[in-house]
């Protein structure tokens, strides 16, 4: 399995992390990035001040974790949070997001695909992450329009639109996601 190449929603949550992150006034946050890839966002975590010690990443792909690890991250192979340890103060996810495309090389697709409505990972990405998000914690998530809609209140979640960029075919969302019944405080 190849490592997923920083493409443009890789760029969207970069640029997103790096804006809000800067806004942030402690940088002793807790960071934890599902599906690590190339690495990129926790490029920006560090960039952005946080201790190298206190970001994580995961990825279910053995090649992208070690390539993390030799650019010397705490970095897990996992699928999604299975062996994550602790709560963080905010998990960054770029999930597969597309609904299944059966033409859609098999390689690819765990990439790429999301199940056949494009949002089944993010369902169960989101019912696990409670347990591992901090009270007054946030999580930055991609979505597509070319996914099915998720119902993120009825999932325990308040959403805010942080990011959004519109290509020929579709429309990317980076969302700010809140647990509903966590006070919320600013950045």
């Amino acid at each position: 399995m190849e490592i997923y190449q920083p493409s443009e929603d890789s760029f969207l949550m970069y640029r997103t992390i790096k804006e809000e992150l800067k806004n942030i006034r402690t940088k002793d946050i807790k960071f934890l990035e599902i599906g690590v890839g190339s690495g990129i966002n926790l490029f920006a975590a560090l960039n952005s001040g946080i201790k190298k010690e206190n970001i994580i990443g995961t990825d279910i792909n053995e090649k992208a974790v070690n390539l993390c690890k030799g650019m010397g991250f705490n970095c897990i192979k996992s699928d999604l949070f299975k062996k994550v340890k602790g709560k963080f103060d905010l998990i960054v996810f770029n999930p597969p997001y597309l609904p299944l495309d059966k033409r859609e090389p098999l390689e690819s697709r765990i990439s790429t695909s999301a199940g056949l409505k494009g949002n089944e990972i993010i369902i169960k990405f989101l019912n696990q992450a409670k347990k591992h998000l901090k009270k007054n914690g946030k999580i930055f998530l991609i979505v597509s329009s070319l996914s099915k809609k998720i119902d993120f209140e009825k999932l325990g979640y308040l959403k805010r639109i942080l990011n959004s960029e519109k290509f020929f075919f579709e429309e990317i969302f980076v969302l700010e996601l809140k647990l509903k019944n966590n006070n919320t405080i600013s950045s």
